[in-house]
């Protein structure tokens, strides 16, 4: 990349589509040493359960327990959360999880059915999984909004019972953690973290029991654990770093813009800010204040790296060739900073949540608008939607033939499993024959 503090791109450069390619590539959970450690925790914990969960955490965590239970935190500690945060924060929290509440209880499904005219009955039951267990990064990533954002719809969708596990390196955790637990309605919280919690969660151990799914972000341990798990148990995915993508019409103040996109560069180094618009004089002016606004952040240095390394500012040629990149690129974050951001809308083929119109920041999607913002990164938007309820419920197929349906239907399924030399098939069809 240039010696600038944001790479410039014009999307009618021959070489666009190249250099396109380079500023997206990352590359996903790789490291061949983090997988070798992480298959040795799972495999200790997988045969040795509580024993190996309470070393590693004590080992990695600076924590001196004598048994999981000392892991375990009390219900009581939970409502004792709500009152060491101050009355502004919980009502933030309470404000925020009845919003994500609302929205999520129209994405519930229902079971259906339908009767032929012989009497068969086809349709569709809908259940909850049982056991979900949610990790929450702990340490200095405190994010009392992951725990809302993973746990309500879980809730929502009838989970028997969710496991919070997160870390609390040297003891500690974050109070504002505990009390989003709280008002999420969690059922049990465990201050373990790393590989040996998704192990736990994974597997089962004498007293963590094994769930259907495990949820929720981590470092390359958690991911590279997540991953490992698959199959054994469902996840959620496996997220890579932040990204926005602003189409903007030149039209918005040129410092809110820059502020969007600081907003996904102060997440992490390897986060990805970009910014496409036809007029180029604006471009201008949104760099230059980021080169104003950038200092006055209190994460500049992890900013100024994310911007400089995966940062872009794109001109291209009208607003039917951003939204040609923008699908290119299926940003997990996608503002149409623009006059009309519905005209926009229906061309809109790939993107984990759409933020219309210039007075919605993707910081209200973070926290508090409603909608989920654990969402599909690296490009998966183009086949992954954000968490839903409708990752914690499970489809049943109901089917229930009359004696009549089930003679027409058998003989067609005869005609079928004989051509696939399945005899067992077929007559077991053909004993439900009528005449």
């Amino acid at each position: 990349m240039s010696d600038s503090i944001i790479t410039r791109l014009d999307a009618s450069q021959n070489d666009f589509n190249q250099r396109l390619d380079q500023l997206l590539a990352w590359e996903s959970v790789s490291d061949t040493r983090v997988a070798a450690v992480v298959d040795d925790i799972l495999h200790q914990v997988k045969t040795r359960g509580d024993a190996a969960v309470v070393e590693f955490t004590n080992k990695f965590d600076r924590r001196t327990a004598q048994g999981i239970d000392d892991f375990v935190v009390a219900p009581a500690q939970l409502q004792h959360a709500l009152t060491q945060i101050t009355t502004e924060q919980r009502t933030a929290l309470e404000i925020a999880a009845e919003r994500i509440r609302t929205y999520h209880q129209h994405q519930l499904q229902s079971s259906w059915r339908y009767t032929e005219a012989d009497g068969t009955v086809l349709g569709q039951q809908i259940s909850a999984m049982e056991r979900v267990g949610l990790y929450v990064p702990g340490g200095k990533a405190s994010y009392p909004s992951s725990v809302l954002m993973n746990a309500i719809p879980a809730k929502v969708a009838g989970v028997d019972e969710l496991t919070m596990v997160v870390p609390a390196p040297d003891g500690e955790i974050s109070p504002m953690v505990l009390a989003a637990a709280a008002i999420a309605g969690v059922d049990r919280v465990i201050t373990i973290g790393g590989a040996q919690a998704v192990a736990a969660l994974a597997y089962g151990t004498e007293t963590i029991a094994k769930v259907d799914k495990i949820v929720g972000p981590g470092n390359i341990y958690v991911a590279t654990a997540k991953r490992a798990v698959f199959g054994q148990v469902a996840i959620d995915m496996i997220a890579g770093p932040s990204e926005i993508l602003v189409i903007c019409d030149g039209l918005t103040d040129p410092d809110w813009i820059a502020m969007d996109l600081f907003s996904q560069a102060e997440h992490d180094e390897q986060a990805q800010s970009i910014l496409l618009c036809p007029d180029a004089e604006y471009l201008d002016k949104v760099e230059a204040s980021i080169k104003r606004l950038l200092p006055t952040l209190a994460r500049e240095s992890i900013a100024s790296v994310s911007l400089k390394n995966r940062g872009a500012l794109i001109k291209v040629a009208d607003m039917v060739q951003a939204i040609a990149v923008s699908n290119r690129i299926a940003p997990e974050h996608l503002e149409l900073s623009v006059a009309d951001p519905e005209s926009l809308l229906p061309q809109v083929r790939h993107a984990g949540a759409i933020f219309m119109g210039r007075f919605t920041p993707e910081a209200l999607g973070d926290y508090c608008a409603g909608p989920n913002h654990v969402l599909p990164t690296s490009g998966t938007a183009r086949f992954s939607s954000p968490l839903g309820v409708y990752d914690f419920q499970k489809r049943s197929s109901v089917i229930m033939c009359s004696a009549a349906g089930a003679s027409v239907l058998s003989k067609t399924a005869s005609v079928l499993a004989r051509s696939e030399y399945l005899e067992a098939h077929a007559r077991s069809a053909e004993y439900r024959i009528l005449d």
